[in-house]
């Protein structure tokens, strides 16, 4: 049946991605299963997104409920499961206003489109340029590639838009004399994800608060993939002891459903006024709803608990490994967002890690990538590493 499948997929799909050959049909837990019945213990979650496992029955039950009383009616209406999101957002973050809409790109263009609206309200409409990060990743709509650090992204989609400038990450001084009389932001994540697992030094993001108050300029955090409990905090900016202008969401804010939210303090948010931006499908009831349940279930069952506790754990397990092998690089990461650099092409591995019914994945090409959900315990961790012990000893 799965060749069936990969057969026809190849035939009518568009070719944009380059999948692993097996055929996903059920997934519990921490466990997927492909069509062939065989199981794999899952420590990519969606690439971040399945962050209380697949089909989790508190968000299962709160989708099939919302199904059964209202799909969408749009937004020039107002609806009690978007509601209740936003206030869940607003009370648990520094911002006062949301804005919700499909996906982490489409945040991303609102938190542009914002940051740019803000100052020509002000009266300075000279101010429209973004500064982000080399080796970042914002999107892929022409706006947030633009914005993107990584020309294999932009690769063939030249001319990108204007308005964006680059400098490395983790480095201050650069960041400081790139700002100019144009510069109205600067956008960045707080962990760089597909960039490689690559974290703030100390005292960054204390650097980059003050340098945007000198300055008079946003700070907005693209927290696709690190928010909502990935790092061990709600909010990655938590661990860094700052807080943001505007921050963007997807991801993992609906255990799978498509929607992306962002988030403004009120005096920036009132730039967006009637008619300035919007969304057919941003916060219909039925995804709000399955991802208030999400929220709270990570709260209620002290999931981002089990995060810090278990990554903490896994972290130790991989660090282990590299004292064992000197293939091994270099272990980095916080939470459950950690990354292990090789000396060699990473792919192999994460081959060999699935024949054995394991599920990671590589960027960069040689950094492998460990995001399971934040359920996951220490039996699948454990069960992980043998695989990874194993694979490097016969590799």
């Amino acid at each position: 049946m799965s060749k069936d499948v990969i057969s026809k997929a190849d035939q009518v799909m568009a070719a944009t991605y380059k999948r692993t050959p097996i055929v996903i049909a059920k997934g519990k837990g921490c466990v997927l299963w492909d069509t062939d019945g065989r199981a794999y213990t899952d420590f990519v979650s969606g690439v971040a997104v399945c962050n209380l496992g697949h089909a989790h029955p508190r968000v299962v039950r709160a989708l099939s409920m919302q199904a059964d009383t209202l799909f969408h009616v749009s937004n020039l209406f107002y609806t009690i499961p978007q509601t209740e999101l936003a206030s869940w957002l607003v009370e648990n973050s520094f911002a006062d206003r949301v804005f919700f809409c499909n996906s982490g790109a489409e945040a991303n263009e609102a938190a542009i489109k914002l940051a740019r609206k803000h100052f020509k309200e002000k009266g300075e409409a000279e101010r429209y340029k973004i500064i982000t990060m080399e080796k970042s990743f914002h999107g892929r709509t022409m706006a947030t590639l633009s914005a993107t650090g990584q020309g294999k992204i932009r690769k063939g989609f030249d001319p990108v838009l204007d308005g964006f400038d680059f400098v490395p990450f983790n480095d201050a001084d650069a960041l400081r004399d790139k700002i100019g009389p144009s510069t109205c932001a600067v956008l960045l994540e707080p962990i760089q994800g597909e960039g490689g697992i690559r974290c703030p030094a100390p005292g960054y993001f204390e650097s980059l608060r003050q340098i945007c108050d000198e300055a008079g300029i946003l700070l907005i955090l693209d927290e696709i993939q690190t928010g909502i409990g990935r790092t061990g905090k709600l909010f990655a900016y938590e661990n860094f002891g700052i807080e943001p202008d505007i921050m963007t969401l997807a991801k993992a804010l609906a255990n799978g459903l498509p929607i992306g939210a962002m988030l403004a303090r009120e005096h920036i948010a009132d730039a967006f006024g009637p008619g300035s931006h919007g969304s057919t499908f941003g916060g219909t009831p039925i995804i709000t709803a399955a991802s208030l349940e999400v929220l709270r279930t990570l709260s209620e069952e002290k999931i981002i608990d089990n995060c810090r506790e278990m990554g903490a754990y896994l972290k130790d397990k991989l660090l282990l490994l590299k004292e064992k092998y000197d293939v091994i690089e270099d272990v980095r990461g916080i939470g459950l967002l950690l990354g292990m650099r090789l000396k060699t092409e990473g792919s192999p591995f994460v081959t060999a890690c699935m024949e054995k019914g394991f599920l990671i994945n590589c960027i960069q090409d040689n950094i492998l990538r460990f995001i399971p959900p934040l359920i996951v315990g220490r039996d699948e961790i454990d069960r992980l590493v043998e695989c990874l012990d194993d694979v490097m000893r016969e590799t």
